[in-house]
């Protein structure tokens, strides 16, 4: 009577090259681990951690630029409209509407900047590695 195995169906098959000294470096290992080839795979990108290859183009370096550029200047604008605010609580009441429109605008800024960095990201990499 077959041996029967409680795994899951699998049905799609995965090939790749090796070179003969990755090929023996990849059997013994599953070796040493004590499993199928088939496992090892498995099992490897289960946990592997790989971190992807990002080419920057001149292109992406000049956008990387420019976008440190804007994200500067929306800094410097930041700093303006918290001036601006500061000066107007220190002055009081007839200026109380006008600080809650200056601390929106601040909000909104905060707001571009960070959708800004998220978008350049999504399409360059991961937006931690960018030192802007």
């Amino acid at each position: 009577m077959p041996k029967k195995y409680n795994t899951p169906k699998r049905s799609v098959v995965v090939k790749t090259r090796m070179t003969d000294e990755e090929y023996a470096d990849f059997t013994e290992r599953a070796k040493f681990c004590g499993v199928s080839q088939s496992e090892f795979i498995r099992q490897a990108i289960e946990n592997a951690i790989i971190k992807p290859v990002i080419t920057v183009s001149p292109v992406n370096e000049k956008l990387l630029s420019t976008v440190g550029q804007l994200i500067a200047q929306l800094g410097k604008i930041g700093g303006n409209l918290n001036q601006i605010a500061r000066f107007l609580n220190e002055h009081g009441t007839p200026y109380n509407s006008l600080s809650n429109e200056v601390r929106t605008a601040i909000a909104d800024l905060a707001d571009l900047k960070f959708e800004i960095l998220r978008k350049v990201g999504d399409s360059v990499g991961d937006v931690q590695t960018l030192k802007l």
